[in-house]
């Protein structure tokens, strides 16, 4: 099934309540569709096991098989299984009907509720298997709401609403090869960092190619703008974080620097517009001595506005006050300034106080995030979760 196993854990410090929260968004809830499994005679969402592990809903079996072949891909782990060998997950079934008969956890009649997790709320969800493929980043276009995201599907770069409604695509497979992250400039420009040919790309909101810059980058990765509308874009290969400079009316790049050159891997990059900070997030060499034996600790850098170091944190400074590992997969400023971080290890997000303390706002409903918008206006959280390839939006209702 595609569950993050960590989100079910039991602590000494979990309530009953939430453990049975938990149980029913990330166990009897359908992972591709997002509605509750229905164990009842034909139901159309009845949880079926596939060959390899997972469960859908009998519905989504039907919608994403071939009508001939009578074959599927696992939307999760992308292994070819045969319709007619999945089978009723009777397991499941029982887990529902025994919370349904407690009346303990059981869904409410009017739908699905907001799931409480640390101190915001899950109020919506979008996308999912078929809308997006293994997405990598996300960002907000203008003021309106509307949300930016690259993945790998046939096009690249795909624009929502604010309500989910996918508006149009762009960047055919020949125009971008492989995306990692996606900024949008104060003029309404989606910019691209491509590992598959070392380049960034800009293109209209329309998705019209405006200019490619290559020759310059190893391996871009993360990618954001300053409060000067400045591109930042970090490069895994090199350890460095670049300054660029465009005229996208008239498609010329007008400078290019490289503030940062001691990094180690870096990805995720993150700008404030309140206070002109900028904080990286750098994935370091893998530590042979963690029990898990392939554990790849990470570290936050956050530099003033003339890039002068303000502080930094590794994930095994930042674990002493945790029960588990972190593992930092992006980073964002809210409104306010504050640091906020995306904890891929145990699926949460964290405020960072003052380089050392961590709050916990989201910890339940996510699988592996990657990706976060923070709107200062409505004091909301937009996730972006690879994991089962949504748009998970959390508010503090």
């Amino acid at each position: 099934m595609a569950v993050n196993p960590r989100s079910l854990r039991s602590q000494g410090n979990q309530r009953p309540e939430r453990i049975l929260r938990e149980i029913q968004s990330n166990l009897l809830e359908c992972k591709v569709c997002f509605e509750m499994f229905n164990p009842a005679g034909q139901s159309e969402h009845r949880p079926q096991n596939l060959p390899c592990g997972h469960v859908l809903c009998l519905e989504c079996i039907r919608a994403l098989s071939h009508p001939v072949l009578k074959k599927l891909e696992c939307p999760f782990c992308r292994q070819l299984c045969d319709v007619d060998s999945t089978s009723h997950c009777q397991a499941l079934s029982d887990l529902q009907e025994l919370l349904l008969n407690s009346k303990v956890g059981a869904p409410s009649s009017g739908g699905k509720a907001c799931h409480v997790s640390g101190s915001l709320q899950l109020c919506s969800a979008f996308g999912g298997w078929g809308t997006l493929f293994n997405p990598t980043g996300i960002a907000v276009l203008g003021t309106s709401g509307t949300m930016v995201v690259v993945h790998d599907g046939d096009t690249r770069v795909v624009v929502f609403g604010p309500q989910g409604r996918r508006l149009n695509s762009f960047g055919q497979r020949g125009d971008i090869g492989y995306p990692l992250d996606v900024a949008v400039t104060p003029s309404g420009h989606v910019v691209v960092t491509d590992a598959g040919n070392k380049s960034l790309k800009v293109f209209t909101s329309r998705g019209c190619h405006v200019l490619t810059l290559t020759d310059v980058f190893q391996l871009p990765w993360g990618v954001d703008i300053d409060s000067h509308g400045n591109i930042l874009v970090s490069d895994s290969q090199t350890g460095t974080l670049s300054r660029v400079t465009l005229d996208c009316g008239r498609g010329v790049i007008l400078d290019h620097q490289t503030p940062i050159t001691d990094l180690e891997h870096p990805r995720s990059v993150a700008c404030c517009q309140v206070t002109g900070a900028t904080a990286v997030v750098e994935h370091l060499l893998f530590d042979e001595s963690h029990p898990n034996g392939n554990h790849r600790p990470t570290r936050l850098r956050v530099y003033e506005k003339d890039f002068n170091l303000r502080y930094q944190i590794d994930s095994f400074s930042l674990s002493l006050g945790s029960t588990a590992w972190l593992c930092i997969s992006a980073v964002a400023f809210d409104g306010d300034g504050n640091v906020i971080i995306i904890d891929c290890q145990q699926a949460m997000i964290w405020k960072l106080h003052k380089g050392t303390k961590l709050t916990p706002l989201i910890g339940e409903n996510l699988v592996h995030p990657l990706g976060l918008i923070c709107a200062a206006k409505d004091n909301t959280l937009t996730v972006l979760d690879s994991g089962d390839h949504t748009v998970k939006i959390y508010s503090a209702i």
